[in-house]
């Protein structure tokens, strides 16, 4: 057994004799009587003290305790006293990811986790607790999509504590605990016309973006971030090396998504398209923040500009450009006078980036290609975004076998002989 458990109403004495008794000690009859004591991993006395009649209580904790060290799951109880919300605020603080990543976890828990367990002891999560939690968070939250993300951010902190030695398991992890389920359905492309009919209906000073999008699979921010200087149109390249990105309401420079910067192949209708661009829109030099809101400026000589000659603001050329696109070429209903015009989340500026992916895998190139020239940091992803626009491998087995019988047959051994035969 690890430690020792200590009587706190009897000591042994020694009289002058040497014999020893049990006397009672001045806190005899009060107080909790029993004490496991022993030495954690750290070198530090730990120990929990257990009420009279309680001694093989506290003897069965002292041998969990051994049994969780031998087996690497020991977690300080002291340390996982922490709560809930003391923890998340600090892993918050140290998210790696980007200021908006970071600031949309902090939100998720401060609205969905904290009301609910922000003061539960990390120590004493169990299962039970993410069911009961995840049943009060459906009404709230009723998409299941929302759901799943609340769910991981939980998730990855809860794992975090483990990590830290504050937690033995998460218990995100149960089997009795139903993750919310990813949003279904499959990414349609749009067709040809679609993206001809919304590019015609914009400002002529934006047609050429429709073309980065749906020619270079470029996301909104990187296409309203293009600059001259990302541009090799004479070797047929474009470097991807920064994007618009607007943080708590303020405007930035910074890298692209998952700070991956990329080449993508600049198509030569592209870069006619741009080069007829800068012709008519001469490129505007846009000052910055690099990154955050107080960074230092930046100058970028940007090829799209707003109405103002300053930078594009999104979400007004979403509401007053694009929009007025998408009705145009019938993708979404003309509004009511006096209405804003309907919502669209599957027709935004990326949908330009689902039909440059699903000409590329028409055309045969493979996932990895693609998973390059879109930016993401998983071809796995990239494959289980749009495997189903890939062309069947029962489709290729017909065409493969057709272009071979379809040929020229001027031998004598071609497939009529073998009919004949």
């Amino acid at each position: 057994m690890a430690g020792h458990i200590q009587d706190r109403w009897f000591k042994t004495e020694t009289d002058a004799d040497g014999k020893t008794s049990r006397v009672k000690t001045e806190r005899y009859g009060t107080g909790l009587r029993y004490r496991a004591r022993y030495i954690g991993p750290d070198g530090s006395e730990k120990s929990k003290s257990f009420a009279d009649g309680q001694k093989r209580l506290a003897e069965k904790w002292l041998t969990n305790i051994e049994a969780d060290m031998s087996r690497g799951q020991y977690t300080d109880p002291r340390a996982s006293r922490i709560t809930f919300r003391q923890y998340a605020e600090k892993w918050v603080k140290a998210h790696p990811g980007e200021i908006n990543s970071r600031e949309a976890a902090e939100r998720r828990l401060r609205l969905h986790a904290y009301p609910y367990f922000g003061t539960r002891p990390l120590g004493s999560f169990k299962p039970e607790h993410i069911r009961s939690w995840l049943a009060e968070l459906e009404p709230v939250a009723p998409a299941e999509s929302s759901r799943r993300i609340i769910f991981g951010t939980v998730s990855a902190v809860l794992n975090a504590a483990v990590d830290d030695g504050l937690l033995a398991k998460n218990p995100c992890h149960a089997r009795s605990v139903t993750v919310p389920k990813a949003a279904p359905g499959q990414v349609v492309p749009w067709t040809i016309p679609q993206v001809f009919t919304v590019q015609e209906a914009l400002p002529e000073h934006f047609r050429a973006a429709v073309a980065v999008g749906a020619g270079c699979g470029l996301r909104q921010g990187e296409v309203f971030g293009l600059s001259v200087d990302e541009l090799n149109i004479e070797g047929g390249w474009l470097h991807v090396n920064h994007q618009l990105k607007r943080i708590r309401g303020k405007y930035v420079f910074a890298r692209p998504k998952g700070n991956k910067t990329r080449k993508v192949p600049l198509p030569e209708v592209v870069g006619v398209a741009l080069s007829a661009h800068i012709k008519r829109f001469a490129p505007a030099p846009i000052t910055l923040p690099w990154r955050t809101p107080d960074g230092a400026p930046v100058t970028k000589r940007l090829l799209f500009s707003g109405d103002r000659g300053d930078h594009v603001r999104v979400s007004h050329f979403n509401d007053s450009k694009w929009k007025p696109a998408l009705v145009a070429a019938g993708i979404i209903p003309e509004p009511e006078k006096g209405k804003r015009y309907a919502a669209a989340p599957d027709d935004g500026m990326h949908a330009l980036r689902h039909f440059y992916a699903s000409v590329l895998l028409d055309a045969g190139e493979n996932i990895k290609a693609l998973s390059q020239y879109l930016g993401h940091a998983d071809p796995g992803f990239t494959l289980r975004t749009y495997t189903h626009l890939m062309p069947s491998s029962e489709g290729r087995t017909r065409k493969a076998v057709d272009r071979i019988f379809r040929g020229p047959v001027e031998q004598d051994h071609g497939p009529e002989t073998a009919q004949a035969a």
